[in-house]
């Protein structure tokens, strides 16, 4: 067991350690996003399994508050609302579970940011498509080389891993730095 655990730490430190790679990338995501609020737009989050929790959790902390007292900020979780996700996934196809929410909710100047660890999931992959025909910006927060969203978004943050729960982690991290850099412009 220990021999587990440290084996999963080092995994974790190295790959902290391949983060400063896409600084860059977090920091182009961070003014997109900065930029969507400050003009009085909306942030919408989704993903599937982990990475709906990630979406929820990201929404939860714009709308409350990250690590001030200030006014809420503009996050929406598309993740959410069972009745409209089933009622979408029952009456047209799960795939649509997410671009029908944009095609509801969404505006030209909001910004979708998907999660998905492989970067293919499809309903995400879809809600990118129906973002653009709306003129909503996309960010992709991937693993390894970013899938299929990686050419379909407009800013892609790929954490340098394939192994789930490594970039799992990173995502989280990645989803609190974003966090306070928004936090601190915006407030």
């Amino acid at each position: 067991m220990q021999e587990h655990i440290r084996g999963a730490i080092e995994q974790s430190i190295r790959l902290h350690e391949g983060m400063y790679g896409i600084t860059a990338q977090i920091e182009a995501a961070a003014r997109m996003m900065t930029q969507c609020i400050a003009q009085g737009n909306k942030i919408m989050f989704a993903g599937n399994g982990g990475s709906a929790a990630d979406a929820q959790h990201l929404a939860a902390e714009l709308a409350n508050r990250f690590l001030k007292d200030r006014r809420p900020l503009p996050g929406l979780a598309l993740t959410t609302d069972t009745s409209v996700i089933t009622a979408i996934g029952n009456d047209a196809s799960f795939d649509e579970i997410f671009s029908k929410q944009i095609q509801a909710l969404g505006r030209t100047g909001d910004v979708f940011f998907g999660i998905s660890t492989s970067g293919n999931s499809q309903n995400i992959i879809r809600a990118f498509a129906a973002a653009h025909e709306q003129g909503i910006l996309t960010i992709a927060l991937t693993g390894d080389k970013g899938g299929a969203m990686h050419d379909m978004a407009d800013c892609t943050i790929a954490v340098p891993s394939r192994f789930t729960p490594r970039v799992q982690e990173m995502h989280i991290l990645v989803g609190h730095i974003l966090c306070g850099l928004i936090e601190d412009a915006c407030c």
